[in-house]
């Protein structure tokens, strides 16, 4: 079994403090990912307007996430992470806003274009500040402590803007993403508050990349990036179509689409709960391959019209699957380049949200082509090898990354 190498070195002070803090922030930034999911139908039928082209809101997200990502890491790693993190919150705000108060479509589209850049400087970011604060021995528990957060976001994000919507409007989804967004930058402006989490310099272009060069001068990188890029695309890509496929079957109830979305993030939430047993009994190795293999079932099974209770099992089983190879991914990720954590962990992300950006294409040229049902078996297909391909090439190094908090 491979496992982190021990460290009994104690967490800086406030670590905990700061840890909850980041994950109101994750918290946050989930809402505003995937509470558009369930809501897709309604806003096509409120601009009168293709369900399948309103879908391309997630790429309208996902796409300036990922491109901002490089950015927006490299500035946390100069300018300090904590001011980009509470510039992103206030910028998401305005956004959410923004799109709750939208006239037409076309600014709507601009307002998830708008947070979708900006949420790009959260999850990345509150990743880099826990692998500051946290030795590389502890960071797959508290990593998964953090993630879990997200997934709640998930969790109630789905169903929650289902419910939204099918009660006040899909409008209020947005004001409600908004309000809780204002509640995690005033967190962040209090719970913050003492620490010196990390250090400012001067922006400078030899400073970036000197961290680009850092972050791929070590190999694992192009193996992790490419995983979660297609990870973004062949999973999450159909997360969009969820709704329009039960309304398919004839439940059109926005609702039901997020409660069966949301069975994604409770397949997070075992994985979270579960973590420290998974990694005794698989380890790292078998962790990336049960998670291809626990994909490749779902997205081969979920498309086959079963009744809406079994298809949140499945996705389910699915979230599990993703979070047991992703959550790896992720802690190699922090170790690709200790000195320039928040670059390795924007590019991370950046491939992640291409893949996301790309993958509502990928499955609507696929359902338009070959059908729903090979459509989603080819891309657990995909997802399989890339679990597989992860466990044959993710090694740690024979030495551990000598300093542990990113200095």
């Amino acid at each position: 079994m491979s496992s982190p190498a021990s460290d009994d070195s104690a967490d800086p002070p406030g670590t905990g403090r700061v840890l909850a803090v980041v994950a109101l922030a994750l918290f946050s930034t989930s809402l505003f990912m995937r509470a558009i999911d369930p809501v897709i139908p309604q806003i096509a039928a409120g601009f009168q307007m293709d369900v399948r082209t309103v879908a391309l809101l997630s790429t309208a997200y996902a796409l300036p996430y990922a491109l901002a990502q490089p950015v927006l890491g490299s500035l946390g790693d100069t300018v300090g992470k904590v001011l980009v993190l509470k510039l992103c919150l206030v910028l998401s705000i305005f956004a959410g806003f923004l799109g709750a108060f939208a006239p037409d479509f076309s600014t709507l589209f601009g307002s998830r274009v708008l947070v979708g850049m900006v949420s790009g400087g959260i999850f990345p970011i509150a990743l880099a500040i826990g692998g500051d604060l946290v030795p590389v021995a502890k960071r797959q528990i508290a990593f998964s402590r953090l993630l879990a957060a997200a997934m709640l976001g998930n969790v109630l994000g789905s169903p929650l803007a289902g419910l939204i919507a099918d009660t006040v409007g899909w409008r209020g989804v947005f004001a409600l993403v908004a309000a809780i967004a204002v509640v995690a930058l005033v967190a962040v402006q209090v719970g913050f508050r003492g620490m010196a989490i990390d250090t400012r310099t001067r922006f400078e272009m030899i400073t970036v990349v000197r961290g680009y060069r850092a972050v791929f001068r070590n190999p694992l990188a192009k193996f992790c990036f490419l995983a979660v890029f297609l990870e973004g695309t062949f999973l999450h890509g159909l997360f969009p179509f969820v709704a329009a496929l039960l309304a398919e079957r004839g439940e059109g109830r926005a609702a039901i689409a997020g409660v069966v979305i949301a069975g994604f993030a409770v397949g997070g939430f075992v994985y979270s709960g579960l973590i420290s047993v998974l990694l005794r009994r698989l380890g790292e190795r078998g962790l990336m391959r049960g998670g291809g293999a626990l994909m490749a079932i779902g997205l081969a099974v979920v498309t086959l019209g079963f009744v809406w209770p079994v298809e949140f099992m499945i996705f389910m089983v699915i979230g599990l699957g993703f979070y047991s190879l992703h959550g790896v991914i992720q802690i190699y990720v922090t170790e690709l380049a200790p000195s320039a954590r928040g670059t390795a962990v924007a590019l991370h992300g950046c491939s992640f949200f291409l893949g996301q950006a790309l993958g509502p294409v990928v499955y609507r040229t696929g359902f338009d082509h070959v059908g729903v049902s090979a459509t989603s078996t080819l891309a657990g297909l995909v997802l399989f090898g890339t679990g597989l391909m992860c466990a044959a090439v993710l090694r740690r190094p024979a030495k551990p990354e000598p300093d542990a908090r990113g200095g």
